[in-house]
């Protein structure tokens, strides 16, 4: 559900980055028979945000996580369920928008018409390969 209106995503020059419409979350919202999981990522390049449209069917669930690193705003697109957290379980419907704060533990169900929802969080650094640590040479040790 990727937006039509093309990759431009520089002004003149190619060095000035414009706003761009990116997918249609209603129409994502409104596929009641897609598949558990996300329907769409964030992937443009330099990005400083990662978001995902995440389906979960009726009657389904996230099990208990926790997110050490990350603030995550969740808004509910579509559907209804729960959201439930140490203090306690929370209903989620169309419109709400909740903010899970770093270090937060939570579990997420959807109820019969599933739950979509919208997730965005700072970009995770990619994973980086390294050498192997080598000994660095000392003031002590000639090289």
């Amino acid at each position: 559900m990727t937006a039509d209106d093309g990759d431009v995503t520089t002004g003149r020059g190619g060095d000035v980055p414009l706003p761009r419409m990116l997918c249609d979350t209603d129409a994502l919202a409104a596929l009641t028979d897609a598949p558990a999981g996300a329907l769409w990522r964030l992937a443009e390049s330099g990005r400083q945000l990662d978001a995902n449209v995440v389906r979960i069917p009726p009657g389904r669930q996230v099990d208990t996580h926790r997110e050490p690193d990350l603030d995550v705003l969740l808004l509910v697109l579509a559907g209804e369920g729960s959201l439930t957290a140490p203090d306690g379980t929370r209903a989620l419907r169309a419109g709400a928008l909740m903010w899970l704060p770093h270090g937060s533990t939570r579990a997420l169900a959807a109820g019969g018409q599933g739950l979509t929802y919208l997730t965005v969080h700072r970009r995770r650094p990619g994973m980086q390969i390294k050498s192997p640590d080598v000994t660095a040479p000392s003031a002590d040790r000639p090289q």
